[in-house]
């Protein structure tokens, strides 16, 4: 086990983001995050359970909802391997947290509704996401290209595609990301002289600090972790072995078609490209 705990497991995630004793680091994040848009000085956890439709999620995604001092709605999620039709499934999540602020009064209903944030940490890299740390997504005019409505806002962080070693780091934001990056293989917090935010993770986050029963839920959380890593990374293996496979087959199909018309025998073609003569007749 090492000096810190690590971020991407479910206990990680929570002890970091998602518990009342440590919400000044969920703040710190995202006003970083967030720099020259949003001020945040509090917020208040809500129950995420509400934008749930089913439990498969469990074990691949954590997640914190929340509301702040100033009435936006913020989803922080982490998530550790791709999944089919992620960014709708994104989309819905903040979808959920608009619609669930519909109130209901007088002759018709009220549409005033407050802005929400979805975060999105991206433990692995998406095919279609452009090839970078951050994208951001908001609502706009597609002629002029200015904001339409400032009331949905995604932003996915792929994770990846981050880097930056520790001395790389141009600003506070990139330490934040470089720390939860490489968190569970650090001999010591970087910049926790330098930064209070930095101190408190410090403290938090150690493993000698965790008590009997914290430590058992987190080596439970980290085999967690480790089963669906290991899943996706076979899965990923598998996917590419079939890639493999099918263009030898093709490249095989291509030769012997070649072959076939510069005359060569079924028996030569069969030896050469291990192709059966039912196959190669067909060509």
């Amino acid at each position: 086990m090492g000096k810190f705990i690590n971020p991407f497991t479910d206990e990680g995630f929570k002890r970091i983001f998602g518990q009342e004793v440590s919400k000044e680091l969920l703040i710190d994040f995202l006003n970083n995050l967030l720099e020259g848009e949003r001020h945040i000085t509090d917020v208040k956890f809500l129950d995420k359970e509400q934008l749930r439709e089913t439990d498969l999620d469990r074990g691949l995604i954590y997640d914190v909802y929340c509301e702040t001092d100033t009435g936006e709605y913020v989803i922080v999620e982490m998530q550790n391997r791709s999944q089919s039709h992620f960014k709708e499934r994104a989309l819905l999540y903040l979808s959920k947290a608009i619609v669930s602020q519909s109130k209901k009064g007088g002759e018709g209903e009220s549409y005033e509704i407050s802005a929400v944030y979805g975060v999105f940490f991206m433990n692995f890299r998406e095919s279609r996401f452009p090839a970078q740390f951050r994208t951001d997504v908001a609502l706009m005019d597609m002629k002029s290209k200015e904001t339409f409505s400032d009331k949905l806002r995604m932003i996915f962080l792929q994770l990846p595609e981050f880097k930056k070693e520790a001395e790389e780091c141009e600003n506070y934001f990139e330490r934040w990301i470089y720390v939860l990056k490489n968190m569970e293989i650090l001999n010591r917090m970087p910049w926790a002289a330098q930064h209070a935010a930095f101190q408190r993770l410090a403290t938090i986050c150690e493993t000698a600090a965790l008590t009997p029963a914290e430590r058992d839920r987190y080596e439970a959380s980290m085999k967690v972790y480790r089963d669906n890593i290991a899943i996706a990374t076979r899965a990923v293996e598998e996917g590419m072995e079939k890639g493999i496979e099918k263009g030898m087959e093709k490249a095989n199909l291509q030769n012997a078609q070649k072959m076939k018309a510069k005359g060569f025998s079924i028996d030569d073609i069969m030896e050469v490209t291990g192709l059966s003569k039912e196959q190669i007749e067909q060509l």
